[in-house]
């Protein structure tokens, strides 16, 4: 296990709080660079903890019954040149025992529990040579030696019988959907997050397309797409329950300029968009003040929250926000976990974050108090341990 490192006290974590405004619950988030998952309250006191043996290959969602879903990475994977780490999704019980397990070396970043029990599956697949050699964009002389892969979408039910199989390669257009031309072209349809309509339509995150699309469950047809002209490499696109998209937009390679200054296209910064698939309308968009102070140029996302509220996870900098609808920030952490990893040195960047609640069922029966948590901390400056 990786050693773990502060920056500054745990109880300076957060430096907004306003508890009038701010939506009350317990915020649950993994380090990057730590296999431990965290649960901490809204003074950012870790309330629990899940000490996990392997690093995290995407996403981890607390369940009702207070197991938590993750997927576990290893680095040895075929597709991990791509960024796309995973060998298996667990599930894990409150005390840290794995429950339940589906192996699959090409799932990866983001998945679904849907209310029928069963699992939707990110995952990639290789695509046929003569459509590879079709496609539009990217960066020349940056193909695989063996090939491109693709998008798949796999539901499996718990004893992991596949009951459905989306392969983007067979619904994906490549005059449409065409790759970034700043990026290198090993995977057409690089999705990094995924959700589902109630009518079970899956909606994804196609990175290097700039494109947030709606997949017709029935037919398999990309019945929607949007974010071409707008987006720079988003992640985690959100169903609301009013049927718009939430999604944070990283800015990333963007190519509309923003619309504070028209000449700021090579300034690196972030937004969070809410679009409505009827219109292809942003209906609310929260921005920083300046160019600077919000940006994540990988990873993140956003959640709107029971009391109107967004939760922000801005990666790259370990931060945690939460936004109003008039974008007031009401509370904010700073992950102060810090651990190093190979490639990225000594980093407290998060995956996602995901606001839970008291209410939540999970933690009925349940002693969330920062007493119970057991904690090895080493000064990020000394390596000095500290009590």
């Amino acid at each position: 296990m990786p050693e773990m490192y502060i920056k500054q006290r745990l109880d300076r974590s957060v430096t907004v709080y306003d508890p009038s405004r701010a939506y009350d619950g317990y915020t649950l988030f993994a380090p990057h660079s730590l296999t431990n998952i965290w649960l901490i309250d809204m003074k950012g006191r870790p309330v629990h903890q899940w000490k996990m043996p392997t690093f995290l290959g995407g996403d981890v969602r607390l369940l009702p019954n207070g197991n938590h879903l993750r997927i576990h990475k290893y680095g040895d994977e075929p597709t991990s040149m791509l960024g796309t780490f995973g060998r298996e999704m667990v599930e894990v019980n409150w005390e840290g025992k794995v429950v339940w397990k589906y192996e699959d070396l090409y799932m990866h970043h983001d998945y679904a529990r849907l209310s029928n029990g069963n699992t939707l599956l990110n995952r990639c697949v290789r695509i046929p040579k003569e459509i590879s050699a079709e496609l539009k964009g990217g960066l020349r002389g940056t193909e695989l030696e063996d090939g491109m892969y693709g998008a798949a979408f796999r539901e499996i039910t718990p004893d992991g019988t596949a009951t459905w199989e989306w392969l983007g390669y067979e619904h994906m257009d490549p005059d449409i959907d065409v790759h970034c031309p700043l990026c290198r072209r090993h995977i057409w349809g690089y999705v990094n997050g995924i959700d589902v309509f109630p009518n079970g339509d899956v909606v994804g995150s196609f990175r290097f397309e700039n494109t947030l699309a709606i997949i017709d469950r029935k037919t398999g047809a990309v019945k929607w797409r949007w974010g071409r002209d707008e987006l720079g490499h988003q992640h985690n696109p959100t169903v609301l329950s009013n049927g718009n998209i939430l999604a944070f937009d990283n800015g990333y390679h963007r190519i509309q300029p923003d619309e504070r200054d028209p000449n700021a296209l090579g300034y690196g910064h972030s937004r969070i968009v809410e679009v409505n698939p009827n219109t292809n309308k942003i209906e609310w968009q929260y921005l920083a003040n300046d160019f600077h102070s919000f940006h994540s140029s990988i990873c993140s996302s956003c959640q709107r929250l029971p009391n109107g509220n967004t939760l922000i996870c801005e990666s790259t900098t370990g931060r945690i926000f939460e936004v109003t609808p008039s974008a007031e920030i009401v509370w904010e952490f700073t992950n102060p976990f810090y651990g190093c990893r190979e490639g990225m040195g000594l980093t407290n960047y998060i995956f996602r974050a995901h606001r839970y609640g008291r209410d939540f069922p999970a933690f009925r029966g349940r002693e969330l108090s920062p007493d119970k948590v057991d904690l090895v901390l080493k000064d990020r400056e000394t390596g000095v341990t500290i009590e």
